[in-house]
């Protein structure tokens, strides 16, 4: 087995307290630079060409399905519905998904103190019937919200019922929505292989280098 020796440039940084977990990404990302070096890792051909293939083999079996890791996001924005003007949150994860319903009152009133606000789901082709689920009030931060938890059952568009009832009236507000599976698309694999493709990738470009040198050396007239 033949090996070769991969020089990386690294950055080395300064060691941070870190306070919470909450600022371990932005802290590791804008702590200042200390030093700055080349060090060389040893690296057998044959275990590179491995490793590639390990990687490149959960990319090509992965889904093709768009996974949605991210925050919550509005379907509905500041619409009036009923006696309330509202915003429609969710977070869309197949298995067990998240509505989150934002409450404001019309100009020159107030919410209703016994509003019920409910959401029905049911799949866009129709195989199955709709499914209404009572989401439960939450004023304890100074902002009346909804939220209630929903289940998919297949990564597919549905359609979204949203229910706003209480003694100042009744209305609806209607949206759609993909659930999506939790875990790693085909694009979020090739983002974390990003770092090792390119540690390969200058691995080659280094050997291939070096070969040229000494084609070139043993080229020349003694």
């Amino acid at each position: 087995m033949r090996s070769s020796r991969l020089k990386v440039f690294v950055r080395v940084q300064n060691p941070q307290p870190q306070s919470s977990q909450r600022n371990i990404a932005m802290k590791a990302i804008s702590g200042p630079c200390q030093a700055m070096t080349w060090i060389e890792l040893p690296i057998e051909r044959d275990f590179v060409a491995g490793l590639a293939a390990v990687l490149l083999l959960p990319l090509a079996l992965s889904s093709p399905a768009h996974a949605h890791n991210g925050p919550p996001f509005p379907i509905i924005e500041n619409q009036k519905v009923g006696p309330c003007v509202i915003s429609l949150w969710t977070h869309p994860d197949v298995g067990t998904g998240t509505f989150f319903v934002i409450v404001d009152p019309l100009p020159g009133s107030a919410i209703p103190g016994d509003l019920k606000v409910e959401i029905g789901i049911q799949p866009e082709s129709g195989r199955l019937p709709e499914v209404v689920y009572n989401a439960q009030r939450d004023d304890t931060r100074g902002q009346v919200d909804y939220q209630t938890f929903v289940q998919f059952d297949h990564d597919e568009f549905w359609k979204v019922r949203l229910v706003l009832e209480s003694s100042q009236g009744r209305g609806e507000a209607f949206s759609r929505v993909e659930a999506t599976p939790v875990g790693f698309g085909r694009w979020d694999l090739l983002f974390f292989l990003l770092p090792f493709l390119a540690i390969a990738f200058l691995w080659f470009r280094g050997i291939s280098r070096r070969r040229g040198r000494v084609k070139k050396g043993a080229a020349q007239p003694a």
